[in-house]
């Protein structure tokens, strides 16, 4: 219920309200597990809890999403340096696959297919860390700017960086080279940080 909940949160505009008795009837589930998804949603910063009116969309902030970027650059690439030295065979395998699918996608403009399979490169490498209290913390963090990763993967120059980007950091977990690993895996957000800064900029 929470991933639905957030799916239908980032279709609404900052300030809008959530109606739970509208979520509950469109999700199809009672009220109970929509004010859970609500609450978590809040302690992530997603959304902000007024008295007496209710839940509302939270609008973040060119620094807001900064800030979250900077402690993800350090964080992926801990997770990056970790998976080049813990991951298997067949992760290995999927996520040459996965890296192979992107460049697909991007190809076709597939906007939702590339928000997929960058997702899906980026949670192979945190399955290959095994450690369970980085993947959670970064998949939190990958909440909070879900809008901005949108943004980003939308603009075609960005979508081909990417496809280079996640080349390079599969080649170095394929060698078993923390620091390379480590090295790409942080540039890799910082670009992303460069983007917005370019973008507000303009």
């Amino acid at each position: 219920v929470f991933d639905l909940v957030l799916i239908f949160l980032l279709k609404l505009n900052p300030g809008q309200r959530l109606m739970e008795v509208q979520l509950a009837e469109q999700l199809g589930v009672s009220r109970t597990p929509v004010r859970e998804a609500i609450r978590k949603l809040e302690l992530e910063g997603l959304v902000i809890m007024l008295p007496r009116k209710g839940a509302y969309v939270a609008n973040m902030s060119l620094k807001d999403i900064l800030d979250v970027l900077e402690i993800r650059a350090s964080l992926e690439g801990l997770a990056a340096s970790l998976a080049a030295e813990r991951i298997s065979e067949d992760d290995l395998k999927r996520l040459e696959l996965i890296a192979k699918d992107f460049e697909k996608s991007a190809d076709s403009a597939d906007v939702e297919e590339l928000l997929r399979k960058d997702v899906e490169f980026h949670e192979c490498i945190f399955k290959a860390t095994n450690n369970k209290k980085l993947h959670q913390l970064i998949n939190s963090l990958w909440e909070q700017v879900y809008r901005f990763r949108v943004t980003y993967i939308s603009d075609y120059d960005s979508s081909v960086s990417i496809i280079c980007e996640h080349k390079s950091i599969l080649d170095a977990i394929k060698k078993g080279d923390t620091e390379m690993a480590k090295k790409y895996a942080t540039e890799h957000i910082e670009k992303a940080e460069q983007f917005m800064i370019e973008k507000a900029m303009n």
